[in-house]
């Protein structure tokens, strides 16, 4: 219990002590109150954000994979931002992972005791294979979960860089990690529960990581996720959008290049803007290093 009492995502909010003798309106205003907090918490830890983003973009440059791990709403956390990379941005299911305590059960089931242990945290990242070229981040809100604690452990081991999300400053994890993000977005509306403003303030993290590393490896032209992939309706129609944006044509033209070159924006825009077959235009993008702006300031 002291222990506990020390952590501050354990603290008690003074705010809403009383949130449960309101009407159901004031409740969820004061919920919405609350949560206004977190994206201040965020905007303090922009440095270290901005530092995290260049270690992940050099290393996903050079080979390497961008691992997440985490337990409970952290671990899954981790899983969302993994898992949407492929499909908004063409990314090998490979390049960007994430480790759950407990495994593939425990996305919707809670595994007893999974996170306290640090020897299944080493274990997960054997599993993987991870080596010394990827990069580490480590997500838990109170910044002490010990399988989180275990799988930074290995990671030091072999070399690998290792990046902290959590919402306690000097927390333990906070303190060994390479690179300690730790937004403070205050006590919960409910004492401890983590999903609320710990899990959108690392969500709100995540997300700056993943898109700020994708930016800076030329996946996004402007402000256009030129290298989304066409996996569904929404998704082809997505492709033909951002061509006739970027290449300023009309829909005919832009759904002839992208037939031409399947459905790769990229490659469109500049097969449209520089007159090129489909070959040449990913020869330009190859020389340029996937970097449309690049290719068309030459």
């Amino acid at each position: 219990m002291v222990e506990l009492q020390k952590i501050a995502t354990e603290q008690r909010n003074p705010n809403t002590m009383n949130i449960d003798t309101l009407s159901t309106l004031d409740m969820v205003k004061l919920i919405n109150q609350e949560d206004h907090r977190v994206a201040d918490a965020v905007g303090l830890v922009t440095e270290q954000i901005a530092q995290a983003v260049d270690v992940i973009a050099q290393r996903l440059s050079e080979g390497g994979r961008l691992i997440y791990c985490g337990a409970g709403t952290s671990g899954r956390l981790g899983i969302l931002d993994a898992v949407e990379c492929p499909p908004t941005y063409s990314t090998d299911p490979e390049m960007v992972q994430a480790l759950m305590a407990g495994g593939y059960g425990a996305i919707f089931k809670a595994v007893e005791g999974a996170e306290d242990s640090r020897e299944l945290g080493v274990q997960d990242m054997k599993n993987i294979h991870f080596s010394g070229k990827d990069v580490l981040v480590g997500i838990a809100a109170s910044g002490r979960t010990p399988y989180v604690l275990g799988c930074m452990a290995y990671a030091k081991e072999l070399g690998a860089p290792t990046i902290s999300v959590t919402c306690c400053p000097g927390s333990e994890l906070d303190r060994f990690a390479d690179i300690g993000i730790a937004p403070a977005p205050g006590p919960e509306v409910v004492t401890g529960s983590t999903r609320m403003k710990s899990g959108t303030a690392q969500k709100m993290v995540l997300n700056m990581l993943s898109t700020g590393a994708m930016i800076k490896l030329g996946k996004v032209y402007g402000n256009l996720m030129v290298d989304v992939k066409p996996s569904n309706e929404k998704l082809v129609r997505r492709c033909v959008t951002i061509v006739c944006t970027a290449a300023e044509c009309s829909e005919a033209e832009a759904t002839a290049a992208l037939e031409k070159c399947d459905y790769r924006p990229k490659v469109a825009i500049i097969m449209i803007l520089r007159g090129v077959d489909a070959e040449t235009a990913c020869r330009m993008l190859e020389a340029a290093g996937g970097r449309v702006a690049k290719v068309l300031e030459a």
